[in-house]
């Protein structure tokens, strides 16, 4: 920040407009220029895609109503919001709960010590090297359906939401434990009645990064999800694509209608995801 302020401020201490004018006109163009584009292709038609950044001469609306009957909207919306959901409402039950006995153990058990490392190892392996085998193991075991892919979405999650877990727990004293087990209170109920409400912040973080990686992943329900009925609504995007064209106008239309959502929870809950982003990173 303080460097910053230097950047824009002149040898005499007075604000260097021009740098200053120069570096938000950057900032909006880079926000704004790709949704605008996105919503100018969106509102034309075929014969007027010669510019995709002038203004259409007419708008049209129906390219919106025609992505939501082409893609089946509501059903990959149901689909999709599904396995969101409930991925998040058990990856931070269960997640929360593992990197609890991992912290509290690690110190006196060499088995948790293993465990802990054993899921922080695997944040550097890349999906892409373990994509065959998980698809002829989930074909084996009949996960590729929606309770499949959000069971191995919350699995898949364990690694990344054990570490800042972990790096949560372990700052919260464990007097805090002895204290709730003097008054009688088991291994279970010291953790949801004590521990889990101090962990406000870091479940308000690891919230956001699942749901913004389930609601927008195209890969696993690619390979997992073969049946129509069961896609979610980034695989519904691939109607547009043809193998001599594509129907931009359409496909960029269904582009707004799948951010749509996000967008809107973003603008009603800003404050808390800021809030939590915040004070998972301070603590």
């Amino acid at each position: 920040m303080i460097g910053k302020k230097n950047i824009l401020k002149k040898a005499n201490g007075s604000t260097n407009w021009s740098l200053t004018i120069l570096l938000m006109a950057l900032a909006i163009f880079t926000i704004f220029g790709p949704l605008y584009m996105t919503l100018m292709i969106a509102l034309k038609d075929p014969s007027q895609m010669d510019n995709i950044l002038k203004w259409p001469t007419t708008f049209n609306w129906s390219n919106f109503s025609e992505a939501w009957k082409l893609t089946n909207y509501p059903e990959k919306f149901k689909n999709t919001l599904i396995i969101t959901s409930i991925n998040l409402v058990f990856t931070i039950l269960t997640n929360s709960l593992a990197a609890y006995a991992i912290t509290r153990k690690r110190s006196t058990s060499k088995f948790f010590n293993a465990l802990y490392y054993y899921f922080i190892s695997a944040m550097f392996i890349p999906f892409n090297v373990i994509m065959l085998p998980l698809v002829k193991q989930a074909s084996m075991f009949n996960l590729d359906n929606l309770a499949g892919i959000t069971f191995l979405y919350i699995i898949f999650g364990l690694p990344m939401n054990t570490f800042l877990y972990t790096g949560f727990i372990k700052k919260i004293p464990v007097a805090m434990d002895e204290a709730a087990e003097m008054d009688g209170a088991s291994p279970f109920q010291v953790f949801y009645y004590v521990i889990f409400p101090m962990l406000k912040p870091v479940h308000a973080t690891v919230a956001i990064l699942s749901f913004m990686w389930t609601w927008n992943d195209f890969l696993m329900p690619l390979i997992f999800l073969s049946k129509p009925e069961q896609q979610t609504l980034q695989l519904s995007q691939y109607i547009f694509q043809g193998q001599f064209s594509t129907q931009y106008n359409l496909a960029f239309a269904s582009y707004l209608l799948v951010i749509l959502p996000v967008l809107l929870i973003y603008i009603f809950f800003q404050k808390w995801i800021i809030a939590g982003v915040t004070d998972g990173a301070v603590k």
